[in-house]
């Protein structure tokens, strides 16, 4: 609890800078949007109107700019920038009148930090209070006062994600054509990615299985086959140690098809085998409440697998830190980082695979390896089932 109580008030800070730069914003685009409104006032011909409106719309483009870069930094809000000026203009008129609204919320904070802590300001600058009941009146209502200032806070910031996502956001039919894209994408990919998957498990059973195989046949062969009982014992303990070894790497092929442990017990104990039988220190970091639904953990599990998979073959690191953490709401976030040299490849075959995988569930991998290292990879995968970051 105390870790969330905590964010709170530095999420509330944050939102109200950036009411305050968006009120910054309002006041610089209100003298914008009464000259555009003037100049269509004068302009009655439509031609021409759209003539005079150009440099007002590229105008309106580059404020618009700035609000997005707002958003993105003080309320985590990332606005697709595939916008035309028209649009622009049209955000600028809806949110200039919110960004005051902003404004006037901060104020009214102002006002009432200044009314409900007047008693302790107003002794330190030697002020008399002949009236205390009226202080300590006043003084209470400017805590409510910043109480319902706070609660304006989040209301307006939420009023502008709303906003900035209703008119900057593409057109119905644009972004159902998107949406038609990506699902076309990621089919294909899934579709390949499993084509991928059949041909490195044919791999390991013709190199691995497959040989040994032919090795104990041909042990045994040479066993029947000779005449000295000391000979044929011992080629029979060659063939004995080979099926030993054919049914391990029979099983290491069966694991990394689909490992039992995740449906008999679960993500976290699959993940603990995995890292136990990392041939380096894997440090396991598991804050979920819930288990995910089957489809989320099978392509976690895998997230986790093929990223130790790489840092052992490729990274030369010492030490690998593997998170999964639920910060957001219906979002299982899972991070892989490990202390190597850096500089993997994001369309190599593993990690191409995993993007494909991940994006088949609406998700989103990203690869963070600059040369030198550190690498980190790391998958959002919605999850409904998964609430916040737990409490205590």
């Amino acid at each position: 609890m105390g870790a969330t109580t905590g964010r709170w008030p530095r999420r509330a800070a944050r939102l109200a800078a950036g009411l305050l730069a968006g009120a910054g914003t309002a006041l610089v685009a209100l003298p914008f949007l009464a000259a555009v409104g003037l100049t269509l006032l004068a302009v009655g011909w439509p031609g021409a109107r759209r003539c005079v409106l150009r440099p007002f719309t590229a105008g309106a483009a580059r404020l618009t700019e700035l609000e997005r870069r707002r958003l993105a930094r003080f309320l985590d809000l990332e606005v697709t920038s595939d916008y035309g000026g028209r649009q622009a203009l049209r955000y600028l008129a809806a949110r200039t009148a919110v960004g005051l609204l902003g404004g006037l919320v901060l104020l009214a904070g102002l006002i009432g930090i200044a009314y409900g802590t007047f008693l302790l300001w107003g002794r330190l600058l030697g002020f008399a209070f002949h009236d205390l009941v009226s202080v300590v009146t006043s003084g209470v209502g400017g805590l409510f006062l910043l109480f319902l200032a706070v609660q304006g806070v989040f209301g307006v910031a939420d009023l502008e994600a709303r906003l900035a996502r209703g008119v900057l956001g593409p057109e119905t039919q644009d972004a159902l054509r998107h949406r038609i894209e990506e699902l076309a994408a990621s089919r294909a990919g899934v579709v390949e990615a499993v084509h991928d998957e059949r041909r490195r498990i044919e791999r390991d059973l013709h190199d691995g299985v497959q040989q040994r195989l032919v090795a104990l046949g041909m042990l045994l062969g040479r066993a029947r086959r000779s005449q000295d009982q000391a000979k044929a014992r011992a080629l029979l303990a060659q063939a004995h140690e080979e099926s030993r070894q054919a049914l391990d790497e029979l099983r290491e092929v069966a694991w990394r098809v689909y490992p039992t442990a995740l449906d008999e017990a679960g993500l976290r104990i699959a993940l603990e085998t995995v890292a136990e039988r990392s041939a380096i220190p894997v440090r396991l970091t598991y804050e979920l409440t819930a288990e995910p639904v089957t489809a989320v953990r099978t392509a976690a599990y895998f997230v986790v697998a093929e990223a130790l998979t790489n840092a052992l073959k490729h990274s030369g690191a010492d030490r690998i830190d593997v998170a999964l953490t639920a910060v957001a709401p219906g979002t299982l976030t899972v991070r892989v980082t490990d202390d190597g040299t850096g500089g993997a490849d994001p369309a190599g075959g593993g990690l191409l695979g995993l993007a494909r995988r991940v994006a088949a569930l609406d998700g989103r991998l990203s690869v963070v390896s600059p040369p030198g290292g550190p690498t980190t990879v790391t998958a959002e995968l919605p999850a409904p089932s998964l609430s916040g970051v737990p409490c205590g």
